[in-house]
């Protein structure tokens, strides 16, 4: 891309704090670092921010409470600003268990949430940029300085920042940029499902994961193919009693183009094999597909190479001290492959370890943070802070250390902590 020039900005297209990426993590950052002071710019490659809960038909917040008997809340902030929102839109459920422990909220319908976050953006006075593809990233030095992206015309719109926030989920800022980046953990990548949402069932039908998984196993007994899970989570929708089955996984290399096509194509496939296993559920005879993803649910692909990785240790001692800047309330979950069980590890301690801003800050880019499931971490300590809830702890986090990490100080953990304590962020239990 053409060279940063630093005696030459134009003042409309250089911002404080750039954040890429408008899910949970990307509108999180944004938020904090406006509501902290800095021009603050998000740009969201689709035409809805909300990343899963909108995108892939995830319609839940995890991570926001504790996962205990009696859950604790372990995520405020921006949080509490989005569920205020929903809730006075009737756009939300109240917390609720999907699990044994296990806490969250569920959403009514993924157009609440779009409404919801383009209101919260528009409160906090973040600029939002939709259907803006990175295309390049412009280094000097040790900084990245300059972002070009793409916009649904097919312009191209070259901006500058005096620091970056990589929400992409595949820290494709990263990549692009420069930066240190590693793919899964130990080489190793988490298992994607294509989320589906099914309608037209009886609300007295009794659609659980056990009885949904039953059919599935009798189906495949009766020698029906194209499945890859019998077992995952399903749970049903408030209001519309709609059913929302996390079943169909997908292997594949998500940054290789060819292997992502053949598996949203194959998630698809496997999409109305099971809704002919939901049509023998009692009640359900009459089911059909609402919408399938409409993108597959990646789990897991590039990471920014942290200045500290999250660590097991700190998840299975629940560690949490004076550096903290996001609390991770949620398990590990792990999701190896298509078909196998997935892999629980609970949170030791208080039921909650800490995010420091050496787990968000690049290794060796100054100026680039990172949040949402780009951070680095070993296996179990990377599949805790994935989900959403705690996204939005560790994006809100990321975008007050960019926008406090401009210009002359130091101490910035100091200064984070008592701007994200003003904005209503959870430190500790």
């Amino acid at each position: 891309m053409p060279p940063y020039r630093p005696d030459e900005p134009n003042s409309d297209d250089h911002f404080d704090v750039v954040v890429v990426g408008g899910g949970a993590a990307g509108v999180a950052a944004a938020s904090g670092a406006a509501s902290a002071g800095a021009r603050t710019l998000l740009l969201e490659r689709t035409t809805a921010l909300g990343g899963a809960a909108t995108l892939r038909n995830v319609l839940g917040y995890c991570g926001l409470w504790t996962c205990e008997p009696v859950p604790r809340k372990a995520v405020g902030g921006v949080a509490d600003d989005l569920l205020s929102t929903l809730h006075s839109l009737g756009a939300v459920s109240e917390m609720t268990v999907v699990g044994e422990g296990h806490w969250a909220v569920v959403f009514l319908d993924p157009e609440g949430l779009k409404h919801a976050l383009d209101r919260l953006c528009r409160e906090k006075g973040v600029e939002v940029r939709l259907g803006a593809t990175l295309t390049g990233v412009g280094r000097r030095d040790d900084q990245l300085r300059a972002l070009r992206y793409n916009d649904y015309a097919g312009s191209t719109t070259t901006i500058t920042s005096e620091a970056v926030v990589d929400a992409t989920g595949d820290a494709t800022v990263a990549a692009l940029g420069g930066a240190a980046v590693v793919i899964g953990a130990a080489g190793r990548t988490q298992t994607a499902t294509m989320a589906v949402r099914y309608g037209g069932i009886d609300k007295a039908a009794s659609v659980t994961p056990q009885s949904f998984g039953a059919a599935v196993t009798r189906a495949q007994q009766d020698g029906l193919a194209d499945l890859t899970s019998s077992t995952g989570f399903v749970m049903r929708l408030p209001v519309s009693g709609d059913v929302v089955a996390y079943l169909a996984d997908e292997d594949l290399d998500p940054l290789d183009a060819s292997s992502y096509t053949a598996a949203t194509q194959h998630g698809r496939v496997q999409a109305w094999a099971y809704l002919q296993i939901l049509r023998t559920i009692p009640g359900c005879g009459s089911a059909y597909i609402v919408s399938t993803g409409p993108e597959l649910g990646i789990r897991q692909s590039r990471h920014v190479v942290s200045r500290i990785p999250l660590s097991e240790r700190a998840l299975r001692n629940g560690t949490v001290d004076g550096d903290t800047v996001a609390l991770a309330a949620w398990p590990s979950e792990y999701h190896g492959g298509s078909g196998q069980p997935t892999e629980w590890v609970t949170i030791g301690g208080n039921h909650a370890f800490g995010v420091s801003i050496d787990n968000l800050r690049s290794a060796d880019t100054t100026n680039l943070f990172a949040a949402g499931r780009v951070l680095t971490g070993d296996r179990i300590a990377g599949a805790a802070v994935r989900v959403m809830g705690t996204a939005l702890a560790t994006g809100h986090a990321a975008g007050v250390a960019a926008a406090l990490s401009i210009g002359p100080g130091s101490e910035l953990t100091v200064r984070t902590r008592h701007e994200l304590d003003r904005q209503g962020a959870v430190l500790h239990l």
